[in-house]
C-alpha cells in the first residue's frame, strides 16, 4: 500500500539523517547540510536509491515545506520591524535591492537569460539576495552578539529579507504569465488572506487557545491544523499551499498566545525541516563539473555582493567602518528560504533540478564558510578596516583625534553597554531635580557604538570613538590622567580582549590608577582581585545604585578602602554556582 511505503522511506530518511546530524554535530558544522547529505544518499539521483520513488520524494518535501514556511512565519516579529531604526530599515532595503540587480548582471554574465519564459537569472539573483536567519542567528547567539549594534542590524536586515521573500513567493506562480492584472489580484487576494486570518487569530483562535492552553497536545494539533486550512484556502484562491502556510504562520505570530504556540510547535518544526531539506537532497543531480564550477563563482560572488551592498550603506549613515563591516560579513550565506523560493521554482517548472543542484552546492559553501567568517569577523574586519584606511575610507574620529586637544577625565569607562547605561542613569539621579551632577563632567567614555556615542554626545558626555581592546587607543585617549578606569561589560560581551587583559594593560600603562573591572562569577572576580583589581563589578550581586554611589565616593576615598570588605564579602559566599 501506498501508505505503508511512504511510511517506510520517510523512516528512511529520518533515520539517515539522525547519523548524519550526529556527525555534523562533532565536525561542528550546519545540520541543515547533513539533512541535505542524507537526501543525496539516499535519494536516487546520486545515491543508493532507498527512496527511489519521485512521488514519495515530493511528497516528503511538501510536507516539509508547509511545515517549515509556518514556523518561518510564526517568528517573524512584525513588531521588531516596527522598532527597528534607520540603519537597518534603509540597510534592509537597499541591500535586496543592490544584490538583485548586482545578481541579475551576475546572471548574464553565466549567460543565464531574462524574459521570454526564462527565469533562471531572476530566480538567481533573488536567491541570492537572501542570507540565512538559522544559521546567522544561532551563531550570533554563541558569540552573545545579538544585542550589540552590529547583531541588530544584522537582524533587522534578515527580518527584512523575510518580508522580500514573502514578496516574491506571492508573485511566483504568476511569473508564467506575468500580467498586471494578474499580478495584482495575487496582490489583493494574499492581502486578504492575511488580513481574514489575523482578525480570525485574534477574535476567534485566540480564544480557543486561552481555552486549551492547558493541554499541550490540543494547542498543537490546533496550530498545525490551522496552517492547513489556510494553505488549503491559499490553494483555493490560487496561492500556492506554502505561501498559505506562511500566511497561517504570521498570523499566529501577531496575536497573544503566539509564544506559547511557538513553544509547542517547535517541539515537532525539526522533524519537518529535516524531512525538507532530506527530500532536497533527493532531487539533486549528479554534479558535473560545470555545475561545481558555477557554484564556486556563485559562492564568491555572494560573499562580494555583501559587502557591496551593505557596507557602503551603513558607512554612508555614519555608523564607522567596523559597525559598517561586521553585519556584511554576517550575512555572506545563502538562505534556506532560497532553497525554497527554489524548490517552489521548479514545482512551477520555471526552473530545472540542475539550477536547484548549482544553489545548493553553493548554499553548502557558503554555510561552511560563513561558520568561520562569523566567528572570526573581528579579525576579518580588522583587517579589512586597515585595508580601508590605506585607500582612503575615514572613520567616526578615532581617540588620536580627539584627546591631543583636551585632557583625560576622572573617570573612564571602556565599553558602554547595559550595567554603564544603568550606572550612568543613577549618577545623573544625584543631583537635585532640574540641576546636573557635576559629576557627569568628570566622565568619559571610549566605545565603538556610534549610537552611544550619538546619546552621551546629547548628554554633554565626553566620549571618544575606539577599541577598548587596543593599547594604542587607550594610550592616546591619556588614560594616566585618569583617577578610576571602569569596565563593567563582562566577558563573553567584550570582543578581542577580556577584563583581566584590561586589568594587565592599565597596570602596565598607568599603575597609579584604579581600575575596577567586571565578573559573572565569584570564583572569576576573586581570580581578577589577586591580579591587582580595586574593584571587581559582580552584576548579578551589585547594583547599578550600589556602584554609583561607590563611584561617587571613590573620587575622595578611592577604592581601596572598599577592596577588603568586598574580598572578603565574596569569599564568604557559599554559593551552590560560584
Amino acid at each position: 500500500m501506498p501508505e505503508i511505503d511512504l511510511l517506510g522511506e520517510i523512516s528512511i530518511a529520518i533515520m539517515v539523517a539522525t547519523g548524519f546530524a550526529l556527525l555534523a554535530k562533532v565536525l561542528k558544522q550546519p545540520l541543515i547540510l547533513a539533512y541535505i547529505l542524507a537526501g543525496v544518499v539516499i535519494g536516487p539521483e546520486m545515491g543508493f536509491g532507498w527512496v527511489a520513488d519521485k512521488a514519495s520524494v515530493e511528497a516528503i518535501a511538501e510536507i516539509g515545506l508547509i511545515l517549515l514556511l509556518f514556523t518561518i512565519g510564526l517568528e517573524i516579529d512584525i513588531e521588531k520591524l516596527r522598532a527597528s531604526g534607520k540603519s537597518m530599515a534603509i540597510t534592509g532595503i537597499a541591500q535586496f535591492v543592490i544584490c538583485v540587480g548586482l545578481g541579475l548582471g551576475f546572471a548574464l554574465l553565466l549567460g543565464l537569460k531574462l524574459g521570454d519564459g526564462n527565469y533562471d537569472a531572476l530566480y538567481l539573483a533573488i536567491c541570492l539576495s537572501l542570507s540565512s536567519t538559522m544559521i546567522v542567528v544561532k551563531l550570533l547567539y554563541d558569540k552573545f552578539e545579538l544585542a550589540t549594534l552590529s547583531g541588530k542590524i544584522t537582524l533587522g536586515v534578515l527580518v527584512l529579507q523575510d518580508i522580500w521573500a514573502i514578496f516574491f513567493i506571492s508573485i511566483q506562480d504568476n511569473l508564467s504569465d506575468p500580467q498586471p492584472q494578474l499580478i495584482l489580484r495575487s496582490f489583493v487576494e494574499s492581502a486578504g488572506l492575511i488580513l481574514l486570518s489575523i482578525l480570525f487569530a485574534r477574535y476567534v483562535l485566540s480564544r480557543v487557545f486561552a481555552y486549551i492552553a492547558k493541554s499541550p497536545e490540543l494547542v498543537l494539533v490546533s496550530a498545525i491544523s490551522w496552517c492547513f486550512v489556510v494553505a488549503g484556502v491559499a490553494e483555493e484562491l490560487a496561492l500556492s499551499r506554502a505561501m498559505g502556510a506562511l500566511i497561517a504562520g504570521v498570523s499566529l505570530s501577531a496575536f497573544p498566545y503566539n509564544v506559547d504556540v511557538i513553544a509547542k510547535v517547535t517541539n515537532i518544526r525539526d522533524f519537518f525541516i529535516t524531512l525538507f531539506f532530506v527530500g532536497l537532497g533527493m532531487m539533486i543531480p549528479f554534479p558535473t563539473g560545470n555545475i561545481i564550477l558555477l557554484a564556486i563563482l556563485t559562492s564568491l560572488f555572494l560573499v562580494l555582493s555583501r559587502f557591496l551592498s551593505v557596507f557602503p550603506v551603513l558607512y554612508l549613515l555614519k555608523n564607522g567602518i567596523r559597525a559598517s563591516l561586521i553585519p556584511a560579513i554576517n550575512l555572506s550565506q545563502i538562505s534556506e528560504f532560497s532553497l525554497v523560493i527554489a524548490t517552489l521554482g521548479m514545482t512551477f517548472k520555471h526552473i530545472d533540478a540542475e539550477f536547484v543542484g548549482i544553489l545548493t552546492f553553493a548554499f553548502t559553501i557558503t554555510s561552511v564558510v560563513s561558520i568561520y567568517m562569523i566567528n572570526y569577523s573581528h579579525h576579518i574586519q580588522d583587517w579589512l578596516t586597515k585595508q580601508l584606511k590605506k585607500v582612503g575610507f575615514k572613520d567616526i574620529q578615532l581617540a588620536e583625534d580627539q584627546c591631543e586637544a583636551e585632557p583625560c577625565k576622572k573617570i573612564v569607562f571602556l565599553g558602554f553597554f547595559r550595567e554603564a547605561s544603568s550606572i550612568l542613569a543613577e549618577l545623573e539621579k544625584f543631583a537635585p531635580e532640574g540641576e546636573r551632577n557635576p559629576l557627569l563632567d568628570e566622565i568619559m567614555v571610549i566605545d565603538f557604538n556610534p549610537h552611544v556615542i550619538n546619546e552621551l554626545n546629547n548628554r554633554k558626555i565626553k566620549c571618544i570613538y575606539g577599541d577598548v581592546a587596543s593599547m594604542d587607543t587607550l594610550k592616546h585617549a591619556h588614560l594616566d590622567a585618569a583617577k578610576i578606569v571602569i569596565c563593567s561589560v563582562e566577558d563573553s560581551l567584550l570582543r578581542g580582549t577580556s577584563n583581566h587583559k584590561i586589568l594587565h594593560m592599565m597596570r602596565n600603562m598607568a599603575p597609579h590608577i584604579e581600575v575596577m573591572v567586571a565578573s559573572n562569577s565569584i570564583k572569576h572576580a576573586l581570580d581578577l582581585y589577586q591580579q591587582g583589581a580595586d574593584f571587581v563589578l559582580v552584576n548579578r550581586i551589585h547594583s547599578s545604585k550600589d556602584i554609583a554611589e561607590l563611584i561617587n565616593n571613590s573620587l575622595d576615598k578611592g577604592l581601596k578602602p572598599f577592596r577588603e570588605t568586598e574580598i572578603k564579602s565574596l569569599s564568604a559566599r557559599n554559593e551552590v554556582l560560584n
